[in-house]
């Protein structure tokens, strides 16, 4: 019996990433850049203003605040004309020239020889003429040419996750496209002669095809790009078909209900037909027996899982959503591990590693993460509703069989939900 381990190292060793597409940026979410994105021209592109204010020269408003008299002893206020207005996307220029003031919107290009934008509150808010309460110092509320991003700068590095920052930088930048890592082609199929699509109603010894639609939301989880085939007859020359066709137009394929019994002698059969396969069992439960192979021309990764939708799931967490985030270029492809303290104990099979869904919690006053497993050893490993609970799952070494409540375990965080 292979370990757990080994079999994940000959599964990721034919991990193979699609090579690099550039796509439009809208089209990019989600996916890891697979260039240094270097920008041509500075952001912001011009001098503008920061906020909605008062363009200035900062030496005409020095004194404003200031306790400046006349000759009768009475204060006096430091007021500047209001000679124009600048709005966000004007293409007029405007020169400022001393002791005047020009009104702009955010965004606005700031007028020549203007260095800095009272606030609207440092001011009375008048229109054609306007009180100075407060001074500025040359810079404030002005965005500078090129603060955000110089011409040379690298904007979005090979290696980054694309996501709403990044499109919004790449856009700001004037990037229409970028060169990402695409998602894998997968696709996943049923076999299994009692199986039925979910718009039928299931007669005599019939169940609905759960696995095809399970493993392919799964996979489009780890980020693939999934076509679900759906139900296909165990018949070889049927099956070959469709492998073949699968084969040609993906990077990974999954076939649930292709091991165990009588029939999946005969699917393996088939399926050596069109390259190397190994079935056999894995150190693991749920889903000790498995398969994987190199199928067809381009020798493309190809997973036998169990029919038991419990078991395939987590077959497919443990060995097939690695080899995707490999193929997505993804540095680290497996499942957060954090440590956390039982509230039960737990029961695991001798000489298996143990993968037992849970529901993961957190203590409110110290902090401290603890789990309650939602089934074991002993417990029926079909069971999805169970699975359906779970937000995560308890990963119990071989040689631990027997948890005690307190203990501390590992657990692999599943996709969060809410």
């Amino acid at each position: 019996m292979r370990s757990v381990e080994d079999q994940q190292i000959k599964v990721t060793a034919a991990a193979v990433a699609p090579r690099p597409v550039r796509v439009a940026i809208s089209e990019a979410q989600g996916l890891l850049c697979a260039e240094d994105v270097v920008t041509e021209r500075p952001l912001p592109g011009f001098d503008q203003a920061a906020i909605d204010g008062y363009a200035v020269r900062s030496v005409d408003v020095a004194s404003a605040g200031a306790d400046i008299r006349d000759e009768d002893g009475d204060l006096v206020d430091l007021t500047l004309p209001v000679v124009g207005e600048v709005v966000a996307g004007s293409r007029q220029p405007i020169r400022l020239q001393p002791r005047q003031t020009v009104r702009v919107d955010t965004g606005a290009p700031m007028p020549t020889l203007a260095d800095a934008v009272l606030p609207m509150d440092f001011t009375d808010g008048g229109h054609a003429r306007i009180k100075v309460y407060e001074p500025v110092r040359s810079g404030d509320y002005v965005r500078r040419i090129g603060d955000d991003v110089q011409p040379g700068d690298v904007a979005v590095r090979a290696g980054t996750i694309i996501g709403a920052a990044q499109v919004g930088l790449l856009a700001a930048v004037g990037q229409d496209k970028v060169l990402v890592h695409p998602r894998p082609r997968l696709s996943v199929i049923s076999v299994g002669g009692e199986l039925i699509d979910i718009d039928r109603t299931p007669g005599p010894g019939q169940v609905y095809d759960v696995n095809s639609y399970a493993l392919a939301a799964a996979a489009r989880d780890a980020g693939a790009d999934v076509n679900r085939v759906g139900i296909v007859s165990s018949d070889s020359r049927q099956l070959r078909d469709v492998v073949e066709g699968q084969l040609v137009r993906s990077e990974v394929v999954v076939i649930a209900g292709a091991v165990g019994g009588w029939a999946s002698e005969q699917i393996r059969e088939t399926l050596e037909e069109l390259g190397e396969l190994e079935i056999g069992r894995v150190a693991m439960h749920p889903g000790s027996v498995q398969g994987f192979g190199r199928l067809g021309r381009d020798e493309v990764p190809t997973f036998l899982l169990p029919a038991n939708p419990v078991g395939a799931l987590v077959v497919f967490e443990v060995m097939v959503r690695p080899l995707i985030r490999i193929a997505l270029g993804r540095r680290h492809p497996m499942r957060r591990i954090v440590h956390a303290r039982t509230i039960t104990p737990i029961s695991s099979m001798a000489g298996r590693k143990g993968y037992l869904r849970a529901q993961l919690m957190r203590d409110e006053a110290t902090g401290e993460y603890l789990v309650q497993p939602l089934g074991g050893a002993s417990s029926s490993s079909h069971l999805l509703a169970t699975l359906a609970l779970a937000n995560s799952l308890i990963v119990i070494d071989p040689d631990d069989t027997d948890i005690r409540t307190g203990d501390e375990v590992r657990v692999a965080f599943l996709a969060q939900r809410g």
